[in-house]
Formats: structure tokens, C-alpha cells, sequence
């Protein structure tokens, strides 16, 4: 797969022209939307990945195959900064949004341990209102080993109504990288 970094935007100004359909990787700090994003694009070190929260704080642009843009986006939640900086990266967030005619999918990222936060339910229901298509993706399922808990953890995440579903994701086994990137190519043919 063909991959490479396009720009880090820090404002709208920053954001590339639109072209290619664009995939949203959207959660709460250290959900492992850049452990996503590698795992879908088959590489390692495409995005970067930290067990400290907060590491992403600009929009990535990533081209995918010259078919699709990737959009890194900075996580919600904990994040050791301030206020106002946490309240520009929702400015950011919410301006690249709105704004991209091209965006053409949303993956919402849940951890499947912790299931649904208010932050995660009110994203939600902001891409509902605003109508922006998002598919909900459980992380980190391989790290859930009971057969019980894991018949729990999907019932407890359970998507809301409008969006896609969900789809239980590993980034160490790979489980459900086939079904996400169904959705992608689905989708974007929309655009």
C-alpha cells in the first residue's frame, strides 16, 4: 500500500485543497487512532504512537493509495495541556468538521475496556446532528480475553442508532481491519 504524509495543520489556513474522499480518525487521547491508522495502512511507523496522551496536536494529512486522505485528529479527554489550548483543538477539530465537503467518513474510536464516556456519546450525537456519517470502532479488543466480558463489552458498546455500527478492532491481531476498510470503500464511492 502507498502511503505518505502530506502536512500537519495547526489552523484552517493549514488544511490541504480538498480532493481525494477524506477518513476522519476521531477519539478520546491514546484510544489508538494512530495504532488505526498504521494497522489499516499496513505500516509502522506512518503515524506516531505514544503511550503518553495528547501526542497529536495538529491535524495529520495522510494520502492513502492516491485514493483516499486519512485525517489524524488530535484525541479529547486527558491531555496535559491547557485549557486553552484544549478549547483551540476543539476550534480546530470542530472548523475541519464542518467545513470539508470531502470528508466522507468519521471513525469513531471507543476502548472497548472502558466502553461509552459523556465525551464520546456527545461526539456522537454531534455527528448525528450535523449529519456526518461515522462508523464506531471498539479498540484494543484483543487486551479483553473472558468470553464472558467480551459478550458484555459488546453489549455495552453497542452503537447508537445512526450510526453504522460497530467494529470490534485489534491492532496486534488485525481483527477488523477487513470490515473497516469495507466501510471506507463503501462510502467514499458516495462522495
Amino acid at each position: 500500500m502507498q502511503t505518505e504524509f502530506l502536512l500537519g495543520a495547526a489552523s484552517p489556513a493549514q488544511f490541504p485543497a480538498p480532493g481525494l474522499p477524506e477518513i476522519a480518525f476521531l477519539g478520546r487521547s491514546n484510544v489508538g487512532k494512530s495504532s488505526l491508522l498504521n494497522r489499516l495502512t499496513a505500516t509502522k511507523d506512518l503515524a506516531f504512537i505514544s503511550s503518553k496522551p495528547g501526542c497529536t496536536q495538529q491535524l495529520n494529512f495522510f494520502r492513502v493509495d492516491k485514493k483516499y486522505t486519512f485525517v489524524d485528529l488530535p484525541g479529547y479527554g486527558y491531555a496535559r495541556v491547557s485549557k486553552t489550548e484544549r478549547a483551540g483543538w476543539r476550534k480546530l477539530i470542530e472548523s475541519y468538521l464542518l467545513e470539508r465537503d470531502n470528508l466522507s467518513l468519521c471513525l469513531l474510536l471507543i476502548d472497548s475496556r472502558h466502553g461509552w464516556m459523556e465525551m464520546d456519546l456527545e461526539l456522537s450525537r454531534w455527528l448525528e446532528y450535523h449529519k456526518r456519517p461515522y462508523q464506531v470502532v471498539a479498540t484494543k479488543f484483543d487486551k479483553i480475553k473472558k468470553q464472558s466480558e467480551i459478550h458484555h463489552a459488546l453489549a455495552t458498546l453497542k452503537a447508537p442508532e445512526a450510526s453504522m455500527g460497530l467494529v470490534p478492532f485489534s491492532a496486534v491481531t488485525g481483527q477488523g481491519v477487513r470490515e473497516i476498510w469495507q466501510t471506507i470503500k463503501t462510502i467514499s464511492t458516495r462522495l
